[in-house]
């Protein structure tokens, strides 16, 4: 500390190296990009480093940088739309629509690389693990409350910080923050479901979970719409950020699952499982030309209900690849690709 506090800059990364991973997390929960909260996480450090001469130490490190990056995090979310989810933007389509396009009007939740983050809590007071904190119900949850509650919310349930503590790093009063959380708590009970998915992967069991997700890849590849119907169930729903339509309930999921194929939009290949939001995840690669290379389109983020998929959230675009370890494009005799870290 007294070496980064003259200007060495290898020790003031030395200090913050084994906190950033879970401080890039804790601006993906508050902002719900990955590419929003790289920013955040980067200027935060910026200023910390900026500021660290002003650092007395009457907290600890940890304390004093989630202060900055919350601070930097709040900043952002007052000038920036927040993110959304299709069905955040109206009903369900019954039928498909096979002319959807990309809405650039919304900003868009964004899929999450959880590699490397703890799977327990951050510490013995947070109520929610840190995986469960990601999942996509809660981080969607979380862009429907003001700042100040999204905030507490995070910093007391999943960070385990007290009310005090809070109180000091967002300069208001204890009684501010539980009344913040109150609030919030009362938005988690109506949007996020009771059971975790980190609890229903541990109950589903690996073998299982990983059966789920190679006969999902292996329905799309091969366009067995039946073999994926055996996979959801009947209040399924099907959503494509950016694309604003999105379907709910098994009819119309698999109306989606068998007009898609015939617009001719060309072959699949998948990657292996990997795991996004603390949830079932594989890449989706498409070629549109016979001998050509697949290239990047989707991350598919599975939600389960027991052994069977309640939810796909196709997120389309290549930018979301590289953060999953992913590549962008595979050779014409690809069949899996395993991520790279």
């Amino acid at each position: 500390m007294d070496r980064a506090r003259t200007g060495d800059e290898e020790a003031f990364a030395a200090l913050v190296q084994p906190l950033r991973r879970e401080l890039h997390a804790h601006c993906y929960r508050m902002l719900g990009s990955a590419h929003d909260a790289e920013d955040a996480l980067q200027e935060a450090l910026l200023r910390a480093w900026r500021g660290l001469t002003g650092f007395e130490g009457r907290s600890s490190l940890r304390s004093w940088l989630y202060t900055v990056a919350t601070r930097v995090c709040l900043d952002a979310a007052e000038s920036r739309s927040r993110r959304a989810l299709p069905m955040d933007l109206g009903p369900a389509s019954t039928s498909t629509v096979l002319d959807d396009a990309p809405s650039a009007e919304t900003a868009w939740l964004g899929p999450y690389g959880d590699l490397g983050l703890s799977s327990g809590t951050a510490t013995p007071e947070a109520r929610y693990e840190q995986r469960e904190a990601i999942e996509l119900a809660f981080v969607a949850m979380l862009q429907h409350l003001p700042g100040n509650q999204r905030a507490a919310l995070v910093l007391f349930d999943v960070l385990g910080f007290s009310a005090g503590e809070i109180a000091t790093m967002m300069d208001t009063s204890p009684t501010s923050v539980n009344s913040a959380l109150a609030r919030a708590r009362t938005m988690v009970s109506a949007r996020v479901p009771p059971v975790s998915q980190q609890r229903t992967l541990r109950q589903v069991g690996d073998a299982k979970l990983r059966e789920a997700v190679t006969t999902y890849s292996r329905a799309l590849e091969a366009g067995d719409t039946d073999l994926l119907v055996s996979l959801l169930t009947e209040d399924v729903t099907w959503s494509m950020p950016p694309l604003p339509h999105w379907y709910s309930g098994l009819p119309a999921v698999t109306d989606f699952a068998v007009q898609v194929p015939l617009t001719g939009c060309g072959e699949w290949r998948h990657s292996e499982p990997i795991s996004a939001n603390g949830q079932p995840a594989i890449g989706g690669y498409l070629r549109s030309e016979p001998g050509g290379e697949f290239r990047a389109w989707s991350i598919d983020v599975l939600t389960l209900r027991g052994p069977l998929v309640c939810e796909v959230t196709s997120f389309i675009g290549p930018e979301h690849f590289a953060a999953l370890g992913l590549p962008l494009a595979l050779p014409p005799t690809a069949e899996r690709v395993q991520p790279v870290h």
